[in-house]
């Protein structure tokens, strides 16, 4: 990755904490500690006028040994 695309990424990540400061502080919480197995990720999607719509995963470890693996890929 070039310095241009890291700074424009960097910009990009500073504005979206700046427009949403609790969700940035809600992931740091959470990213605090290890994600294990049998973690449950739910996330819920509300769009104007609908009705929200929501997912979960248990986390498995196979998903955990997925992403030790992309984190091999951007170090």
């Amino acid at each position: 990755m070039n310095a241009a695309s890291i700074m424009k990424l960097m910009s990009a990540k500073n504005q979206f904490s700046k427009n949403h400061p609790k969700f940035e502080a809600f992931l740091k919480s959470v990213f605090s500690r290890k994600i294990e197995e049998g973690t449950v990720i739910e996330i819920t999607v509300t769009r104007p006028g609908e009705a929200p719509i929501t997912s979960n995963i248990k986390v498995l470890q196979s998903d955990l040994e997925l992403l030790e693996e992309l984190k091999g890929l951007t170090q």
